[in-house]
């Protein structure tokens, strides 16, 4: 996410699921803006949002800081349409940034040493600017949400006390964020070390109830920790503004492949959750600082390296353990028809690895963080390229 997120936008409303009824699911995506000549972030989304055309399926917003943007779907129950709103969404913002003079790009955060980007034109903005001071500084953070349809609160929060354990490896999934100020940080994703400045970053904590959630909601607020309910950056938690449970602890992902699969992940294993609630399951006992530990791993290694296994937290292949939850919420994926796309979508991602391991191996080419830019602008939309640069040496 940006430095310091916007209030969730205003989207479609979505009923709860009925029993047995496909669970929905919608996604936000967040971009960096560049110049198209300079491939350095520039704050052109005012330009890019009065170029955008109308009638689009989803939302356009801004973000905190002035060189980041945001799409978000419509709420879908199959894969199939999701992907067509955010293919749509993605080529129709990309091509108003062109038309802007800019580009945009799928990264957690920029990889150059730029100046620092001025807060959107937003009064909410520039009161958590003033309010923050230092902590609000720095590039635009670039995350991607997911939401899924739950019934009430009730259930929303033991979905949640569900989920904590397995999103560490699902941060690993979308570590896209390898380089920042103009050099590698030995960390797959740096915009979750970044964003780990905000006070309630974090796991979330293990609730009792609803009301248990509430409190600690008020309590946040009365501390001044944050201005208001959308500053609860707990890596899933309750939306505020649709029935859903929504799970935000990953980077920006770099294709529409990557950002689907996560989408269907997240759905399979709210689906889990909810089953295990059912049942009467409790929640695996993983303690708060181990979480904590799980995710700094995460964003060390993404899945090129090792991971916490929320069985037993020992450290295992980070791929061993996403082939375990992939294993777990299986029967989620066949019941929502998931199950062959996400099988295919995993197996491109055991041969292209993160994004994180695709920007490495883009800048080993020539040394060039500029290439890095250009292939991830490619991935959004193939036509809204950035031009060829002349007599550029590497650009670090």
């Amino acid at each position: 996410m940006s430095a310091a997120p916007a209030a969730e936008p205003v989207s479609e409303p979505v009923s709860g699921p009925a029993a047995g009824s496909p669970l929905t699911v919608g996604v936000e995506e967040e971009f960096l803006l560049v110049d198209a000549a300079t491939r350095r972030p520039v704050p052109a989304v005012e330009a890019v949002i009065a170029a955008t055309p109308d009638g689009l399926p989803g939302h356009v917003t801004r973000e905190f800081v002035s060189n980041q943007i945001e799409i978000g779907s419509r709420p879908a129950t199959d894969l199939a349409t999701l992907r067509e709103s955010l293919a749509a969404l993605r080529v129709a913002v990309s091509g108003a940034a062109r038309r802007a003079g800019a580009a945009l790009v799928p990264i957690g955060c920029g990889p150059f040493d730029a100046p620092e980007p001025s807060v959107a034109d937003e009064p909410r903005y520039r009161r958590m600017a003033a309010e923050f001071g230092a902590v609000a500084a720095g590039p635009g953070l670039n995350g991607v949400h997911v939401h899924v349809g739950i019934a009430d609160a009730e259930s929303g929060v033991r979905v949640l006390n569900h989920l904590r354990p397995w999103l560490p490896v699902l941060h690993a999934v979308t570590a896209n964020s390898p380089f920042h100020r103009g050099r590698d940080t030995g960390y797959a994703s740096w915009r979750s070390v970044l964003w780990a400045r905000w006070p309630t970053v974090g796991p979330t904590p293990h609730l009792r109830s609803a009301t248990h959630y509430e409190d600690l909601v008020a309590e946040l607020v009365e501390s001044g920790a944050m201005l208001d309910r959308g500053m609860l950056y707990w890596y899933s938690r309750l939306s505020s503004h649709v029935p859903t449970v929504e799970v935000r602890v990953g980077d920006v992902c770099p294709t529409l492949d990557d950002t689907v699969f996560l989408a269907a992940m997240v759905r399979a294993l709210v689906g889990t959750a909810l089953e295990a609630v059912a049942s009467g399951e409790p929640p695996p006992p993983v303690p708060h600082t181990v979480l904590v530990a799980a995710h700094w791993r995460a964003a060390r290694d993404g899945l090129e390296g090792m991971a916490v296994d929320p069985a037993d937290r020992a450290l295992r292949p980070a791929w061993e353990v996403l082939q375990r939850l992939f294993a777990l919420v299986r029967p989620q994926l066949e019941r929502h028809g998931d199950a062959t796309l996400a099988a295919d979508l995993l197996d491109g991602l055991r041969r292209h690895g993160t994004g994180a391991a695709r920007q490495r191996a883009v800048f080993a080419r020539r040394r060039d963080l500029a290439d890095v830019v250009d292939y991830l602008a490619g991935q959004v939309d193939p036509v809204g390229q950035v031009a060829p640069r002349r007599g550029t040496g590497p650009g670090v």
